[in-house]
């Protein structure tokens, strides 16, 4: 009778164990825990240095590994609709056709809805490094310009004590508004409207600025640039933040 009732237990256990692993593999990630995030990037980004040498900071997946695009041995048809893609995507914008046209001309794999979808993830990254103060994972998504414009802020807010409390709630809409090849370096700007949950804290741990109870809608407009002047330049796939502009 003992020896039935532990086999049982024991399958009692299993089953349950199983199902809280299930859970958590369709949960959804964000919790408020920033540093969490923040270390699982940087593991990625680690993993993704050691196999190609060099550092992913917006890094777009090849146009080979999308099911839906054939490069097979006919370049011209590969092109032709890539530039397919880039028209129905840019849309009436004519300015912004005209920039991702000629970004995908210097660069067959550049594809803008993976390139949005990196964008948004690095946004993120960003928007929560530089509340966490963590100057290390800001130098690698960085130019080196901004890249001291944030260190100074955040050396300005050490310096009085200060903290933020941050919980990054999402990112509402990410458009590309300005694209444009110039001097063989590739830039696309995009407009981030996004929702956080911001408050600063005094030293005394008292709320000088925000609110910690309120969602708050930001919108962002932030350059990304990448050299796509030759062979080399293009095997490095790095897209870095240089330069930002609050619009709200």
């Amino acid at each position: 009778m003992n020896s039935s009732i532990d086999i049982v237990t024991l399958i009692s256990l299993i089953v349950a164990v199983v199902v809280i692993l299930k859970l958590r593999s369709v949960l959804g990630r964000r919790t408020g825990d920033e540093e969490s995030r923040i270390e699982r990037f940087r593991t990625e980004r680690a993993q993704q240095e050691a196999a190609t040498g060099t550092d992913k900071v917006v890094t777009l997946p090849r146009r080979s590994e999308d099911p839906e695009t054939d490069f097979r041995a006919d370049g011209e048809l590969a092109t032709a609709n890539a530039e397919a893609r880039i028209r129905a995507f840019a849309g009436s914008n004519a300015s912004v056709r005209k920039g991702l046209l000629d970004i995908l001309r210097f660069d067959p794999a550049f594809d803008p809805e993976k390139f949005v979808a990196g964008a948004k993830t690095a946004y993120e990254m960003i928007v929560m490094a530089f509340a966490a103060g963590n100057r290390k994972l800001l130098k690698d998504l960085l130019s080196s310009e901004v890249y001291e414009g944030f260190v100074g802020a955040i050396a300005d807010r050490e310096s009085r004590g200060e903290q933020i409390d941050q919980s990054f709630v999402g990112i509402d809409n990410a458009e590309i508004v300005e694209s444009e090849v110039k001097d063989g370096i590739a830039s696309v700007t995009i407009r981030f409207a996004s929702h956080l949950i911001s408050a600063t804290r005094d030293s005394a741990g008292e709320v000088i600025d925000g609110d910690p109870q309120r969602i708050k809608e930001v919108t962002d407009i932030w350059t990304f640039s990448r050299d796509v002047s030759s062979a080399r330049a293009l095997a490095n796939p790095n897209w870095k933040l240089v330069a930002t502009l609050a619009a709200g």
